[in-house]
């Protein structure tokens, strides 16, 4: 199952942040190139529009992925034991996504 369009989208991002604890400073959901989403240290969301059209799982890990990088930059054992805690075993997930194959 996929999202039926941003709003719904962003509202399962706030989701994520409150069960995180993490405070979102700024949420976009609009065209990207080359990712999937991306982060910044003034706790800004941006996520590529085509995320609205994967399965809800994966979009789970996309959006799990770069709230855990407000507080850890890099994908170290911390990254991982946190994206285990919350999705499991996130790396079949991470390999379904990466089958997807690049964003446009």
């Amino acid at each position: 199952m996929t999202w039926q369009n941003k709003i719904e989208f962003k509202k399962r991002v706030r989701e994520w942040a409150k069960k995180l604890e993490m405070d979102i400073h700024s949420l976009a959901v609009r065209p990207m190139k080359n990712k999937w989403a991306s982060c910044s240290t003034n706790r800004y969301l941006n996520f590529n529009k085509e995320v609205l059209d994967l399965d809800e799982d994966i979009g789970d890990y996309v959006i799990v992925h770069e709230l855990l990088h407000f507080n850890i930059p890099n994908h170290g054992k911390l990254w991982q034991s946190l994206m285990t805690a919350y999705l499991g075993d996130y790396k079949k997930i991470e390999k379904r996504l990466k089958n997807i194959g690049n964003v446009s």
